[in-house]
């Protein structure tokens, strides 16, 4: 393919890659030690709802390994990422649940226990939006003070309709609160939606993408809705009760979508990673490689590129 038109490439892609983004920040790649601080989530405790979104296999890391300790997990994950990958630099990513639901003094001991490592040059935290009340904000503000912070949150769609039916516990008012809450203490922030949710249309993830364009995030992960094994969705799928995007309908919707994005938005991941061993479907969606360059393609050929709709 030849050289991308588009001003956040130094390839052929033509959307604002995280590879870019690292190379540009930090000078090279970044590699994620993924932790399991054994946290839960208020949509499974009780206190909004229970059992989870309906596509939640707990929240798991794929190399997550829960019965260390946080030290003996992040340990692990270096010598793991260092192995395969040499004396590369790694940030800390708390994925596991919702990693702000906790008293703020046992947050605060377990974040500044990872900068203690020199591996780390970074930390980012996976969380719910309406788990960040005004202590929490405080110490991601300390914490952004020290390293490189991200705060990664799922909004999945702006839809209020496929909110209830994805039993998600917290209104797209309640995201937008906390969204807002980090940028306003200019805390970098990732946003995640997915495409393919129950009875959506293309036109509604379109419009999921619109109102995340007027949010400016600073950061943005798309993927496609998976179908897990023991989910509540993989019941209402196996019932016949919900459908799924094709490859090319999902390569279609996501390139429309990355065109209304700000160009400066780092698009951090275009299609999921899940565990192979448990997806049941789209099956095409394991093969990454084909669903990458099946976007590049299509951006080609279409000659369009990331923002040239956004106003």
């Amino acid at each position: 393919m030849k050289r991308s038109p588009f001003i956040y490439s130094s390839d052929n892609k033509r959307y604002h890659t995280l590879s870019y983004h690292n190379k540009t920040v930090y000078g090279g790649k970044i590699f994620k030690a993924v932790l399991d601080c054994g946290f839960t989530c208020p949509n499974i405790d009780g206190s909004k709802g229970t059992g989870g979104c309906i596509f939640c296999d707990g929240g798991s890391g794929y190399f997550t390994d829960g019965k260390l300790t946080i030290s003996g997990q992040l340990e692990k994950e270096i010598r793991r990422i260092h192995g395969k990958h040499g004396k590369v630099p790694i940030t800390a990513y708390f994925q596991a649940n919702t990693n702000t639901y906790a008293p703020v003094e046992k947050l605060r001991e377990i974040y500044f226990s990872v900068l203690e490592f020199p591996e780390i040059c970074g930390i980012s935290v996976g969380t719910r939006a309406d788990c960040l009340p005004e202590d929490v904000i405080d110490l991601l503000c300390e914490i952004s003070l020290k390293t490189r912070l991200t705060v990664e949150l799922g909004m999945q769609t702006v839809h209020e309709d496929t909110i209830r039916k994805i039993n998600r516990c917290c209104s797209h008012g309640e995201f937008l609160k906390g969204y807002y809450s980090l940028r306003k203490n200019n805390i970098r922030t990732c946003i995640h939606i997915i495409n393919g949710l129950p009875d959506e249309t293309t036109e509604m993830m379109i419009e999921t993408a619109r109102q995340l364009a007027e949010m400016r995030p600073d950061s943005v992960k798309i993927q496609m809705l998976h179908i897990i094994k023991n989910t509540p969705l993989e019941k209402l799928y196996t019932d016949g009760k919900i459908s799924l995007l094709s490859k090319d309908e999902y390569i279609n919707t996501v390139v429309r979508q990355i065109e209304i994005l700000p160009p400066e938005t780092v698009i951090e991941r275009v299609t999921g990673d899940g565990d192979k061993s448990k997806l049941v479907a789209p099956l095409w969606s394991a093969d990454k490689i084909s669903v990458l360059g099946g976007i590049d393609k299509k951006f080609v050929d279409l000659d369009t590129w990331q923002g040239k709709y956004y106003v």
